[in-house]
């Protein structure tokens, strides 16, 4: 078992950053990707960003040049920093760990920017 547990929401004015930060604990494996996820109001959950066990990242659209996913394998967290927000970027931001046939999530952190 993994568990994950997500910080760094909450609420910023539209053009403001925040960091988040998913620190991950159990059954660790270095060939695990990570990501984020995010669930707007209505919407459905969508990859925001992943970065693979060797580091390779890819971005949803919407997000690209504005966010920045990293790792830290020795400390198992993996972190997203959020710049130039936008309102539609509010959302509950959901970590996420893969493996092969597995999928850990956290609870989630929420994120609101104010326009």
């Amino acid at each position: 078992q993994v568990q994950l547990v997500e910080s760094g929401g909450g609420l910023v004015q539209a053009g403001g950053s925040l960091r988040l930060s998913c620190a991950a604990s159990g059954t660790i494996r270095t060939t695990d990707s990570m990501a984020w996820y995010r669930q707007a109001p209505g919407k459905q959950r969508e990859l925001v960003a992943r970065i693979s066990s060797g580091g390779d990242t890819n971005y949803a659209d919407s997000v690209k040049g504005r966010f920045t996913v990293s790792g830290d394998n020795a400390k198992n967290t993996v972190s997203l920093q959020m710049n130039n927000l936008k309102p539609e970027d509010t959302a509950v931001y959901y970590c996420n760990r893969r493996r092969v046939g597995l999928d850990y999530w956290g609870k989630g952190t929420l994120v609101t920017v104010s326009s």
